[in-house]
């Protein structure tokens, strides 16, 4: 500076000789804008708002006016104006009030709102001082550069949009609104602003450039992000009841959305059904169930699925659990760490560059369940505290659907073990019938149901066939289906009618629901009715070839016969067992050697796919060739019937009947006198001599004497006697008096009372069954393999 006005220097609070052959940059309190130094350079006259720097510090915002200067050698001098400004240092106009310019600039200044004026080309042209400190930059940096631009070239913003909302506010007039998001780094955190852009008017009413405000809006932003992912996980995690699944949920929402890696390790001991967790320093056992990854293949993992391994309680994975918190790291602050403990995953970290990494427990119900690793590497922004909140309540939520999972496969699993040890052996043979069976659970969600069936030897060489469906699943209807097949096995041997033995377990399952609704252990109780269960019960007699049945609410067995007829047979339907009060009806059907009768449940024929008589069809179809092997018959049908995804269990027993001929059974009817009892003594052993089983005879004798004699003693005429020949030797003797035979203890001076004692010493099985005429009681002595029938 070689000359200043007094005015400019009582304005500067400057002498003079104090500024006299300073340069007049160093007057600056920030540089000037790009298109001043253009100007400046090409020697043109300009004019800009500057921003000068008093005596005492203060910044001082005037508009300078610069024209160049030529002397007679050509150097060049600069005159300086500030405009507007009077002597007295307010700006010009009346006496002692600013001017209307620069109370604009100061109110400008002084808004708390980030504001900033753009030309028509999005050029900016001004900023006030609370758009200087939030974008950390000076007037030099801001001005004279596009929207969203710096002087150094950087993005301050990333508008989505802003070319075509700053078209339309200079094109329409009209203000819009748009969001706009800074990026982070290692210093500055990611911020999200919500900008109003309108115009700028000039005195005819044109829009001749325009006006940008900015509100931060980062934590509603962050809290509607949050909010959305947590809308979306509930409808994306926890679909399925399959505990790996719902872990590769999760994994799936994190990188999704935060996270370019996610781990989930559950604890091997919680998988194992153990609730307790570890004791001090010990080392924590887990199993990689699902991963996933911005990359294709999770390249970044170093333990596959399935595979096991362990962390020491005092690695900051097992701080994290035993806190029960989340836990944020940077990879350098644990680089140490993970070169002890394990260099591969190390090298995993260097390789890829990660850079922070959340570890986050997974509880529900107060107990750990595992943990979930969140880690970046591709999006530099390391990890914040949103972050970890975000990624906690992520967890939290897919923790309770993961130990869903895990008790519903617990359950499972006991249930299915409980059904397997009630339900039948694959490969049970009894003379009467071939069988053939297949009992499938239904798939993961729908849960283990009660279906059950049982193949029963029954006495005189019959069987009987039972198919049930217990109301609900789970454990309770599998431990409901224990007690109603041990009740069944218990009165079939009995032998009760059909309907009368439906009639006893309707009874029991209306005491089982009582027992639940008094709830002796003071806990919540099912309604009454919420025990019950539908059942067929049948009685197949190989010697008179006829099948008794009765059925409790159960489907339609179906009977195809040797030649070609397949048909449902016409049963009464009788209420479902649990209603109470309401009688059983049985029906005898007569069945054909070699035919086949078909039991199931509901879940095979009833299905959302298709309808009943559609079903219906479909294993008529199946039952269609009886001379089929029955296990290729239960394949053919399940395989036409059944749909990918059951909602029910399914039983389906397969039965042949077969046939005793008239010279395996002998029936003699005895007058009821007391010398008849040498006389069936000796049919029996002419009979065991044409069987060639003379050397069973003496045995036989003796139990038909003792059999006969009890008839004759105690029971009503009209005696008869039968003789089986069949796996054992049946020895039936029966009469038309309903007194249950008992055993009883005979004083050493009783000439009689020891005849059943007898009876039961030699038989390797014994009983009485009633009938409508009276009673039976029969024998079985047991038979080498090569004696009986082939």
């Amino acid at each position: 500076m070689t000359a200043l006005s007094p005015g400019i220097c009582r304005l500067l609070g400057y002498e003079p000789e104090e500024l006299v052959g300073r340069a007049a940059t160093e007057l600056l309190a920030e540089p000037p804008p790009p298109a001043v130094l253009r100007s400046h350079a090409r020697r043109e006259t300009w004019s800009s708002r500057l921003t000068l720097r008093h005596r005492d510090g203060h910044p001082l915002a005037w508009t300078l006016r610069a024209e160049p200067l030529r002397d007679a050698t050509g150097k060049t001098y600069w005159l300086l104006t500030a405009e507007g400004v009077e002597p007295s240092g307010l700006p010009s106009g009346n006496v002692g009030e600013p001017d209307t310019a620069l109370l604009k600039q100061w109110a400008l200044d002084q808004l708390p709102l980030p504001m900033a004026l753009y030309d028509r080309r999005g050029v900016r042209l001004e900023v006030n001082t609370a758009m200087r400190r939030e974008s950390g930059r000076q007037d030099h940096e801001l001005l004279g550069w596009p929207i969203g631009e710096s002087r150094s070239g950087n993005t301050l913003l990333e508008l989505q949009g802003i070319g075509e909302a700053m078209t339309e506010v200079l094109r329409t007039g009209r203000t819009v609104m748009c969001e706009a998001h800074s990026p982070g780094s290692d210093t500055a955190v990611a911020r999200v602003w919500l900008l109003s852009l309108y115009p700028v008017r000039g005195p005819g009413g044109q829009v001749c450039g325009m006006s940008a405000a900015a509100v931060d809006t980062t934590e509603q932003y962050r809290a509607r992000r949050r909010l959305a992912v947590l809308n979306e996980a509930a409808l994306r995690i926890g679909t399925t009841l399959d505990l790996s699944r719902t872990a590769d949920e999760l994994a799936a929402v994190g990188t999704d959305h935060f996270a370019d890696f996610v781990l989930v390790d559950l604890l091997d001991s919680v998988l194992k059904g153990e609730d307790t967790v570890t004791g001090p320093h010990s080392l924590l056992v887990f199993r990689r169930t699902a991963q996933r990854s911005v990359l294709a293949r999770c390249p970044e993992s170093v333990v596959p699925i399935g595979g096991t391994y362990s962390y020491p309680e005092d690695s900051p994975p097992g701080r994290a659990l035993a806190a029960g918190r989340g836990a944020l790291h940077r990879a350098e602050d644990i680089t140490q760490w993970w070169a002890e403990s394990s260099p591969a995953r190390a090298r995993k970290i260097r390789e890829f560059g990660i850079h922070s990494f959340m570890a986050v427990p997974l509880r529900a119900r107060g107990i750990t369940l595992g943990l979930a690793l969140f880690f970046r590497h591709r999006n530099p922004t390391p990890f914040e505290a949103d972050d970890l909140r975000l990624a906690e309540e992520l967890s939290a939520r897919a923790a309770v659907h993961v130990d869903n999972a895990r008790r519903y496969s617990q359950e499972r699993a006991t249930a299915l073990a409980l059904q397997q040890t009630i339900l039948p052996h694959p490969a049970l043979h009894h003379p009467a019938v071939e069988t053939a069976s297949r009992y499938l659970p239904a798939h993961a969600g729908a849960g283990i149901g009660g279906d059950w069936f049982d193949v029963i030897p029954l006495s005189g060489a019959r069987v009987a066939l039972v198919v049930g469906d217990v109301v609900g699943h789970g454990i309770t209807a599998s431990a409901t289906m224990g007690r109603l097949c041990t009740a069944v096995r218990t009165l079939a041997d009995v032998d009760l009618t059909p309907d009368e033995l439906l009639t006893h377990l309707d009874d029991l399952v209306l005491l089982m629901d009582r027992n639940e609704e008094a709830d002796p252990g003071g806990r919540s109780a099912p309604s009454s009715g919420e025990v019950g269960a539908s059942c067929l019960y049948a009685v197949y007699d190989p010697v008179s070839r006829r099948c008794s049945m009765a059925r409790a609410g159960h489907p339609l067995p179906v009977l195809a016969t040797p030649d070609g007829e397949v048909r449902f047979l016409d049963l009464p339907a009788g209420p479902l067992l649990g209603l109470g009060g309401l009688p059983f009806e049985a029906a005898e059907f007569a069945v054909p050697e070699g035919s086949v009768l078909a039991f199931y449940t509901d879940g095979l024929i009833e299905s959302p796919a298709r309808d009943v008589d559609e079903a219906c069809d479909l294993l008529r179809a199946a039952l269609a060739d009886p001379g089929r092997p029955l296990e290729e018959t239960c394949d053919r049908a399940l395989g036409s019937l059944l749909p990918e995804a059951r909602t029910d269990d399914v039983v389906l027993l397969l039965t042949r009947t077969r046939a005793l001929s008239a010279d395996r059974v002998a029936t003699w009817e005895l007058p009821c006198e007391p010398s008849v009892v040498a006389l069936a003594r000796e049919l029996a052993c002419e009979r065991l001599s044409t069987w060639q089983l003379g050397h069973t005879a003496f045995v036989a004798e003796l139990v038909v004497s003792e059999l006969v004699t009890n008839a004759i003693r105690y029971g009503s005429p009209p005696v008869y006697l039968r003789l089986i020949r069949d796996t054992a030797l049946i020895c039936e003797v029966g009469d038309a008096s309903s007194t249950a035979p008992h055993l009883r203890r005979a004083r050493l001076s009783d000439e009689g009372g020891r005849g059943l004692l007898i009876v039961a010493q030699l038989s390797q099985r014994w009983g009485s069954r009633h009938h409508r005429c009276g009673k039976t009681i029969w024998a079985e002595l047991p038979l080498t393999p090569e004696m009986q029938p082939i």
